[in-house]
């Protein structure tokens, strides 16, 4: 089973074909295998590259290639932007696309990439379209009790204490926490409190956030089905997005993970696009079964 593994601000994933894993019955499974950092070859996911989906009754779809992400938990993400820009970088990489415009259908819609720039040393530069938010609690998806147009400064009762969040789905659902110290808030133990609460139905990503200024916030990143990662393209939305709900920020903003600087863009047209790096690691082939 052949892969290459690339990283994007930290997040490293291994890319496959499809029809190399076509013997795999249980791709759950095999994720949490191959995603082990001690008895695998280690990534925050797998991505896994098909030919589009046909429709029904008709031709296929205007997408380029199927990407899916699977988590290390051996859950199924609805969108990774850092997976996909791994798993578009893949293409360009191996010489199965050349156009600068690259239409990847995802479990959540289909995904533009725009190749900016790409290095002999396999570094790919794209301008990436990752959707439209959506709000409503029954979209996020969360349980609210109430009908609400957006959920802000939502009071959470986390671990004996209450916390005002801010939830949306970008791609996933997130749950977004401002906060002024990093360091004065136990967010490794909340982390997965707030994943797993009860009022989101599927987990969700939780991400902290500080505001710098309004243009420049940092983050600390848990994320559903991974834990505590460097960096998530789908977070770094969610975080831009709750930034700006909330007045805190304007509509470009430079994202300061623990993996680099990534700058996003809200656009009028309520599209959110990121530009960031897929680096190649390494190639490998996976003998275990």
């Amino acid at each position: 089973m052949r892969f290459t593994k690339f990283q994007g601000f930290g997040n490293d994933y291994l890319v496959f074909e499809a029809e190399q894993l076509a013997g795999v019955d249980d791709l759950g499974g095999f994720a949490s295998r191959i995603c082990n950092r001690h008895y695998g070859a280690g990534g925050d996911g797998i991505a896994i590259l098909s030919e589009p989906p046909a429709v029904a009754g008709g031709p296929e779809n205007d997408s380029d290639f199927q990407v899916r992400i699977f988590n290390p938990d051996g859950s199924e993400a609805g969108m990774s932007g850092n997976g996909t820009r791994c798993a578009a970088a893949y293409l360009f990489f191996h010489g199965l696309w050349s156009d600068d415009l690259l239409r990847l259908q995802t479990r959540n819609g289909i995904k533009r990439y725009h190749l900016l720039e790409r290095s002999v040393v396999g570094l790919f530069r794209f301008r990436s379209e990752l959707g439209q938010p959506r709000f409503d609690p029954s979209s996020i998806p969360m349980f609210t009790g109430e009908s609400l147009e957006r959920v802000i400064d939502y009071p959470l009762e986390v671990g004996g204490e209450i916390l005002k969040v801010t939830a949306l789905q970008m791609g996933n659902p997130n749950c977004c926490v401002f906060v002024d110290d990093f360091e004065a808030i136990d967010w490794r133990r909340l982390g997965p409190l707030i994943e797993n609460h009860p009022q989101f139905p599927e987990r969700t990503n939780v991400i902290f956030i500080r505001v710098r200024d309004r243009r420049n916030i940092e983050e600390r990143i848990w994320e559903r089905g991974v834990g505590e990662t460097e960096s998530s393209g789908t977070c770094s939305c969610a975080a831009v997005v709750a930034s700006v709900i909330n007045d805190k920020c304007d509509r470009r903003i430079d994202v300061h993970a623990p993996g680099g600087l990534i700058p996003i863009e809200w656009r009028d047209d309520d599209q959110v696009v990121l530009s960031g790096n897929a680096t190649a690691v390494y190639s490998g082939e996976w003998l275990m079964n």
